[in-house]
């Protein structure tokens, strides 16, 4: 089979893209990346990993996505011409929104079958309570990708929602978990210091609606332990003040931003991690936690409830639940055997249902089916 990948450009949501290429590749497709972006390297190159990318569009203008959008259509447009000699894919496939824009048009134009994976739409990100110039527009394009693409993948439930109330039947969205790289994620490796002699909870990413003010007020309920938050942002020096205004500023640290390749480290480094924002589209922190052999204490919704099984690989607590939230990291940070016998079943977890592989073999029967509907069962 052959799979054209279709990417905006290389933003931390869309690595797993790389992942993907390869584990299709790895099962026996000719697979080839193509990158909405500039063409300072060669235009087409074989990795190691064996598949092939190719760039296709001039650099991305540097400001909101929205200045990118114009010149997506025409990326499409080239696409086309570009598969209408030599090799064609016989299935296409966009990545993130900006991506599934090129996507859509190259398939319109070559009548090929179209999946796309948004990774978060824009109205998840309202949700959260993200402050984006463009996300009014880029609503209005998800909902005409929903209508255009054969098949739209979630992440989650939630996400499964999503997309139907943008406006996709329910029966041509597949639901596939991104995988963790199992590589990196794993619980054996070195961890970031402790000091103090509290115990950990890690808490990862750092903006409007990640829910790190629950965890500051959730907190005070849970004595002995810090809270570490994973990331850097504006609302900062607001938390900062928020966890004064509580009584628990010396348990509380943010670290600044932190390189994707050091977060096994703080992972590891963690008795719990706590995940408790207004919106999860994607289970990407727990997974990853998980795959550390870490518990998580988390809120039920999207892809945290997806990932997390309640009293087998962590605690599932009502959205919103400040008080419960604390309650369930007050118990778990007491009980080293439970928080140890959830991390070995976290880890089974990952190992089970959340690898790449996994993603790509469910990838793959989703073509097939496109390319066969009536020799692969639905």
């Amino acid at each position: 089979m052959r799979v054209g990948l279709i990417r905006a450009n290389t933003r931390p949501m869309e690595a797993g893209t790389s992942r993907v290429a390869a584990e299709l590749a790895a099962l026996g497709h000719d697979v080839r990346v193509f990158e909405c972006r500039g063409n300072a390297s060669p235009d087409e190159e074989f990795t190691e990993s064996g598949y092939a990318v190719h760039r296709v569009a001039p650099p991305a203008p540097s400001g909101p996505a929205g200045r990118f959008v114009a010149q997506l259509a025409g990326v499409g447009r080239r696409l086309a011409d570009r598969w209408s000699s030599g090799w064609v894919p016989d299935v296409v496939h966009g990545h993130y929104w900006l991506g599934g824009l090129a996507a859509a048009t190259a398939a319109r134009r070559t009548g090929l079958p179209m999946v796309q994976t948004f990774y978060s739409v824009g109205t998840a990100q309202q949700r959260l309570g993200r402050a984006d110039a463009c996300l009014g527009e880029r609503i209005a394009l998800e909902r005409a990708l929903t209508r255009a693409a054969d098949v739209t993948v979630a992440q989650s439930p939630d996400e499964v929602d999503d997309l139907t109330r943008l406006g996709a039947a329910r029966a041509s969205v597949a639901m596939i978990p991104s995988g963790v790289d199992t590589g990196l994620f794993q619980p054996d490796g070195e961890a970031e210091a402790r000091t103090g002699g509290y115990g950990r909870i890690v808490s990862v990413g750092l903006g409007p609606g990640h829910g790190q003010d629950h965890l500051i007020r959730a907190l005070r309920y849970v004595p002995g332990a810090e809270l570490v938050i994973i990331g850097g942002g504006d609302v900062a020096s607001a938390l900062q003040d928020l966890a004064r205004r509580v009584g628990v500023a010396d348990r509380v640290r943010i670290t600044g931003p932190v390189p994707h390749e050091r977060m096994p480290r703080w992972y590891r480094s963690a008795d719990v991690v706590a995940c408790t924002p207004r919106s999860a589209p994607s289970g990407a922190v727990p997974v990853e936690a998980m795959a550390c052999g870490v518990p998580v204490v988390g809120y039920a919704l999207g892809g945290i409830a997806e990932s997390v099984v309640d009293e087998v690989t962590g605690r599932l607590v009502k959205p919103g639940d400040v008080r419960g939230a604390g309650h369930a990291l007050r118990e778990l940070m007491g009980t080293r055997v439970q928080r140890t016998a959830y991390g070995d079943a976290a880890v089974d977890r990952v190992q089970c249902r959340y690898t790449w592989e996994r993603t790509a073999s469910a990838l793959e029967a989703v073509y097939q089916r496109l390319l066969n509907p009536q020799a692969v069962p639905a």
